[in-house]
């Protein structure tokens, strides 16, 4: 009995049945509304049944039958891929799909390099990218949406794993003329008094404010960005310090006033940068080669004074 649905259509449906809208789908999968709508029509006809309720401007929701159908199809597109893999093993060609995250604190600076060292290794790698905080990082390496991630050691749940890198030490980050900016290095409690911008994303906010609640210390925040380039820029135009692991290679705000990086010394605990991944969903071929570039590119090319500056690859 021929099939009566391609991999394409099943790709098609599981994107509309995760975002519950065929033009947010369109534009996951990179191809037209009109087709999209085609795939499912098509689904639906050949299976005699409803895979969506189609609600006027509030897009579709999924059937009770339309949800089984999704499921399924995740497992058939699954299996599929580990055609892909079966073959990289035979052939030994690391090669195909590879999705990564990375921690959107320090994604702009890592990322871009590392991706176009890895792809010019490895160009037959068909590699896309996501900027997540941390909370969405874990639920997208649990629901398979990501083969793996950049992030810190922050919180790691047990069902994920986590290979470090680099150890990365925590900056005060003020503008040139904040009192404390002639400092060789600071604690939380010569901070504790000043104002704060505060980078408040998931998990990441708690670690920054654990240098002063180990310390029995509560710091005095004005603001609070959930953007690492906004931060800077308030931190450069003199509305606080702020606390960071990352030292760019430039002390530059994005909007181009100067900054200061000083050493946070004390009861302070440095974060590791590393890779995290699903717990016993097994590496492919590709997955280890990112591991073995990444350890390569980061570990061994990161310096003490300007950490994450990963030279390209030639």
């Amino acid at each position: 009995m021929p099939l009566r649905f391609t991999l394409r259509q099943l790709e098609y449906l599981v994107a509309v049945g995760d975002s519950g809208s065929i033009a947010m789908a369109a534009e996951k999968v990179n191809v037209s509304s009109p087709s999209i709508s085609a795939a499912i029509s098509q689904l639906e006809a050949e299976f005699g049944l409803a895979l969506f309720v189609r609600k006027h401007a509030h897009g579709l929701s999924l059937t009770q039958g339309g949800k089984q159908f999704v499921a399924q199809a995740k497992q058939v597109l699954a299996e599929a891929a580990k055609l892909n893999e079966l073959a990289n093993q035979i052939t030994g060609k690391v090669r195909g799909p590879l999705s990564v995250g990375c921690l959107v604190t320090f994604a702009q600076m890592v990322l871009p390099q590392l991706r176009h060292s890895f792809i010019q290794a490895y160009p037959e790698v068909d590699f896309t990218q996501v900027e997540h905080n941390q909370v969405e990082i874990f639920a997208a390496l649990r629901s398979a949406k990501l083969d793996i991630a950049l992030t810190y050691d922050l919180d790691i749940p047990s069902d994920l794993s986590f290979i470090p890198l680099v150890t990365l030490p925590p900056y005060a980050v003020m503008p040139p003329n904040h009192p404390l900016a002639s400092r060789d290095q600071v604690t939380p409690r010569d901070l504790s008094e000043y104002p704060m911008i505060l980078l408040d994303l998931p998990l990441s906010s708690d670690y920054f404010l654990s240098h002063f609640t180990a310390n029995a210390l509560r710091p005095h925040i004005v603001e609070r960005t959930r953007d690492m380039g906004v931060m800077q820029s308030m931190v450069a135009n003199g509305f606080g310090y702020s606390i960071a692991n990352i030292r760019p290679l430039t002390d530059a705000a994005p909007d181009g006033r100067r900054l200061r990086y000083i050493p946070l010394t004390g009861s302070v605990r440095p974060m590791k940068l590393g890779l995290a991944l699903a717990e016993g969903a097994g590496i492919s071929l590709t997955v280890q080669a990112f591991i073995d570039h990444a350890r390569a590119e980061i570990t061994l090319n990161s310096t003490p004074g300007l950490h994450l500056t990963v030279p390209r690859s030639s």
